[in-house]
């Protein structure tokens, strides 16, 4: 805990995004630069495509469906999609192919590397692996934007009135404070009435990245797979909002998100009407917005673990799956 306080300036607080970035990337100490291992089973968390080679099979469909010789994968875990993906094209569609990951995890590009090898291109950003490709290519995540940092607000008594959480050096731990928020980011959620004392996350971040790189962006579809939902059903019965943690596969909730910064993952649900107010924004037209299990319904097969992914009241629902394009 000692190497976040020097984030702090002296008797001052910092806003919780700017703690969940250090918490996750910093080059030193971040989850995600340092210290996670893997995904899946024995590792903090697992996904879809850990579980299942079922979302891969889906993903290739996808592929095979659209003309594009450039596919770009955005955040890719420990490379097991990708290979799914690959292994479920027809050889003569996969070698015309070009692979490109996005990935800023070192510790995860390491992983990727030693399972794909050569049959992949790097990239450290959306813009490097378009610029690649001329701008034309597919692109798809599975599970990233709950990873970007979010502003956490919570509602007041008074209409239209919220205030920002951040977070104070006590010892050896922290503890929150919340001050006013006089300038709101851009999101859906303040359009909608809030019980006092709602807490709400809006994925800013994830805004400003879009933004930097969709110029980059002249042709193609992208699918944005996590889990999430529209403000009224994210937040139903969740007045603390949805930050979580998860350590050992263990659900951390409260204070103890914020007690161990770098060791553990942090995560929020994603508010999708935000990803299309943002993409609409930003010069992208909503193709879609299914659930996972309408997604993968089609490719499962009848075992245990896809009937759970493909459960329409469980994580089939849960997930969402987004579809976008340039106009």
């Amino acid at each position: 805990m000692s190497w976040l306080h020097s984030h702090f300036a002296p008797h001052g607080s910092l806003r919780f995004d700017h703690f969940m970035e250090r918490a996750l990337y910093d080059p030193a100490h971040g989850y995600y630069t340092t210290r996670i291992t893997n995904v899946g089973r024995n590792a903090d968390f697992s996904t879809t495509a850990t579980l299942s080679s079922t979302l891969g099979r889906a993903l290739a469909h996808w592929i095979q469906s659209h003309r594009f010789r450039h596919v770009i994968e955005i955040g890719a875990g420990n490379g097991t999609l990708a290979h799914a993906i690959r292994r479920a094209l027809p050889l003569l569609t996969r070698l015309r192919l070009h692979f490109h990951i996005v990935e800023r995890s070192p510790v995860l590009r390491k992983l990727q590397q030693e399972l794909l090898g050569h049959k992949v291109t790097w990239h450290d950003s959306p813009a490097s692996a378009l610029d690649a490709a001329h701008g034309n290519a597919l692109l798809y995540s599975n599970e990233v934007p709950d990873a970007f940092p979010a502003r956490i607000f919570r509602a007041t008594k008074f209409p239209d009135t919220y205030e920002e959480l951040f977070l104070l050096p006590q010892g050896e731990s922290l503890t929150e404070t919340w001050l006013p928020a006089p300038h709101l980011p851009d999101s859906t959620l303040f359009a909608h009435p809030w019980q006092d004392g709602q807490r709400l996350e809006v994925l800013d971040s994830y805004r400003t990245w879009l933004a930097d790189w969709i110029p980059h962006w002249k042709s193609g579809t992208m699918l944005t797979i996590d889990y999430g939902d529209t403000p009224p059903e994210l937040y139903h019965r969740r007045p603390g909002g949805s930050l979580r943690g998860y350590l050992l596969h263990q659900l951390v909730t409260g204070p103890e998100a914020y007690a161990n910064p770098g060791r553990q993952d942090l995560t929020t649900d994603v508010n999708f009407d935000d990803l299309e107010s943002w993409g609409n924004q930003l010069g992208l037209k909503t193709l879609s917005c299914q659930t996972q299990s309408e997604f993968l319904a089609p490719h499962a097969r009848p075992t245990h673990t896809d009937t759970f992914l493909t459960d329409p009241n469980g994580v089939g629902g849960a997930f969402k799956v987004l579809q976008q394009k340039p106009l």
